[in-house]
């Protein structure tokens, strides 16, 4: 294996799903994934563990993402939970809620949907029926 893992951007890459690579069904990891290749299913990060999944510019997931931090530059149709920060790449295509603690938007990032902070979802669980306001 390899004696220092390849960083991308800072962040060290433990799993890289090339671009020739399609996986069908759920993923789950730890670490740092990093997509070029397509996704059709889930995408979930070990519970209490770090976990950093970033999606390259020609990379596609179809499917719920679930991660501390996630980084996006490429298409995902699917709802993100990122429990610490999202990051929308200049060629982000995103098409589904966001919901985060941090959020950052480069110029050019494209999002279908909605961008949820997690307070927002903590105070819709303590006031139920009420309409609440996410700001980005």
């Amino acid at each position: 294996m390899f004696k220092h893992k390849p960083q991308r951007d800072g962040q060290a890459i433990d799993t890289l799903i090339g671009p020739q690579v399609t996986i069908q069904g759920d993923l789950v990891f730890s670490g740092g994934l990093y997509v070029e290749g397509r996704i059709q299913g889930k995408v979930l990060a070990v519970e209490g563990e770090r976990a950093v999944l970033t999606l390259a510019e020609q990379g596609r997931i179809e499917g719920e993402v679930r991660a501390p931090v996630v980084i996006i530059n490429g298409h995902l149709v699917g709802n993100v939970y990122a429990d610490d920060r999202v990051e929308l790449a200049a060629k982000a295509r995103v098409q589904g809620n966001i919901h985060y603690q941090v959020v950052e938007m480069s110029a050019g990032a494209q999002l279908t949907g909605r961008l949820v902070h997690a307070t927002a979802l903590a105070a819709a669980d303590e006031a139920p029926g009420e309409l609440v306001h996410a700001h980005a």
